[in-house]
């Protein structure tokens, strides 16, 4: 990586002491960088020290990880919450996007015999409410339902939604869990390596595989795709700094994809899941998918989500895509990183 842009921007405002960097606990370049200390490593030339929200002090408000209300932060994680902020007007620029299946399921209680999108028909289906600010939980669960029926040509009025309340219950998907246990409702959305480890306690039955929809339509949600966001004010005051921080997450993403046991003990740090949980949840090749990109493609599918979130009230504000997306900085952190040719990698 070179240093040929330390302390050298053209900007007038004075460099950053401190970038602040978050992601959510699922496969990202951002955790990969981070095990590898890279970011620390990239930046303490020019005296800029990177932290990781997550390990801020108790000064620090972690609640930007939603907001993004930090100028010196880099977001990696799930599209809900950095929709939202852009849509409440956060100057935010969309700098990145990946594509990473996550194991997302629909489960029914054991012995329902309840199979395929079209059984969904007439269920009761559960839609969790959590007090926070954005509520993510809720908007995976309907979009996750909304994908799966569409699949069959159904619409989620084709279901009865079931409000669940979160308070009282710990722990991702326990609410959800609970509400089928008592048979209050009969099919819960889940994703991702804790999912599979919560519904195995529960004995809870996979009634449909959201990943193996051919369509990537049906399967848009909270991490697919995934965006990486970084504050207008910081790109705009010091883009080699977003350059060299992206140029490290493709240098990550490279180092990733031909080392699948060292992305899986990373995934089980960051997912707080156990071996048994991260392999039920990610496929194989999941180590080879971290690369961000701005393709057509992914931004149309984040053009999809941003819809269904307006319509259904999560965002007061709908979100122009490709406004918001600055290909830019990538382009030249590839230029900084180039990526081999997969013949010059070494074989796995």
């Amino acid at each position: 990586m070179t240093h040929a842009h330390a302390r050298t921007s053209t900007a007038t405002t004075a460099v950053p002491d401190t970038l602040w960097f978050t992601r959510c606990p699922v496969p990202t370049a951002t955790g990969i960088a981070a095990d590898q200390q890279w970011l620390t490593a990239e930046f303490a030339p020019d005296g800029i020290a990177v932290r990781s929200l997550q390990d801020a002090d108790r000064d620090v408000d972690r609640r930007t990880h939603y907001t993004h209300a930090l100028p010196g932060l880099f977001r990696e994680g799930g599209n809900v919450p950095a929709l939202w902020a852009r849509s409440r007007g956060e100057e935010t620029r969309l700098v990145g996007l990946t594509w990473i299946e996550e194991r997302q399921t629909i489960l029914v209680a054991p012995g329902s015999g309840i199979r395929g999108a079209a059984a969904l028909r007439g269920l009761r289906i559960a839609a969790p409410r959590h007090r926070v600010a954005i509520d993510f939980w809720r908007a995976m669960a309907l979009r996750g339902f909304e994908g799966a029926l569409a699949s069959a040509g159904l619409g989620l009025d084709d279901a009865i939604l079931v409000d669940v309340p979160a308070e009282g219950h710990t722990g991702q998907w326990a609410a959800e869990l609970a509400a089928l246990q008592r048979g209050d409702v009969d099919a819960v959305y889940v994703k991702g390596a804790l999912s599979v480890e919560a519904a195995r306690r529960i004995g809870a039955e996979v009634a449909l595989e959201l990943d193996e929809l051919p369509d990537r339509r049906h399967r848009v949600n909270n991490g697919t795709p995934r965006p990486i966001t970084v504050h207008r004010r910081l790109l705009d005051d010091h883009p080699d700094l977003v350059d060299r921080f992206l140029a490290v997450l493709l240098r990550a993403a490279d180092w990733a994809a031909d080392r699948p046991d060292d992305v899986a003990r990373i995934l089980g740090a960051e997912t707080g899941a156990g071996a048994e949980g991260v392999a039920g949840a990610y496929r194989t090749g999941t180590h080879r998918t971290l690369h961000p990109d701005l393709s057509e493609d992914r931004l149309a599918l984040l053009a999809q989500q941003s819809a269904a979130l307006h319509a259904h009230g999560f965002l007061t504000e709908p979100v122009d895509v490709r406004d918001w997306a600055d290909p830019a900085p990538l382009h030249r952190a590839r230029l900084l990183h180039p990526t081999p040719p997969a013949s010059s990698r070494p074989a796995l």
